[in-house]
């Protein structure tokens, strides 16, 4: 297996987030530019796909921000435009890019505040394997789910679109 490192984990969300992107863009083409289905969701307690996108891109966006030594910093979970939603993936991949720090970063230990006095302190490898991966292969289900419920034509190759360009005849 091959070690964890800090451009790793910055390859890993850039190439899924060019994937969420690609969701993003089949929904706009299903539903001819009408923003109504960034309300869209599985059932009545569970956040609308346009929430997915910026939960989703919070993951990188405050793994960015903890290389960096600032606190986290979610976006506006409103997402109501397709504007809104490209420019939260836009903005991610750009703060991505920005990620200046040494590997030995992920041995620091980090707390990870929870809601209502809860909270959690993990090495960061632990922060990036344990907490934000899971999160963010989470919400980008659900928004594959969501637009799948609705019927945009996607399929696994959609979802799996890092694998692509490794495919062979």
């Amino acid at each position: 297996m091959q070690s964890q490192n800090v451009d790793l984990i910055r390859t890993l969300f850039q190439s899924r987030l060019e994937t969420l992107e690609h969701l993003l863009k089949s929904a706009q083409t299903h539903f001819c530019d009408d923003e109504s289905f960034l309300q869209k969701r599985i059932v009545a307690d569970m956040f609308p796909f346009g929430t997915q996108i910026a939960f989703t891109c919070n993951q990188p966006r405050n793994f960015a921000l903890w290389c960096d030594g600032k606190p986290a910093n979610n976006l506006d979970p409103d997402v109501t435009s397709l504007a809104q939603a490209y420019g939260h993936i836009a903005t991610t991949k750009e703060i991505l890019l920005g990620i200046n720090t040494e590997d030995a970063k992920l041995a620091e230990v980090t707390r990870i505040d929870l809601g209502q006095s809860l909270y959690v302190e993990l090495s960061g490898n632990a922060y990036v394997n344990e907490f934000l991966i899971p999160n963010f292969y989470f919400h980008m289900v659900t928004a594959y789910n969501i637009l799948r419920m609705a019927g945009v034509p996607i399929g696994k190759r959609d979802y799996m679109m890092h694998l692509v360009p490794l495919i062979r005849t």
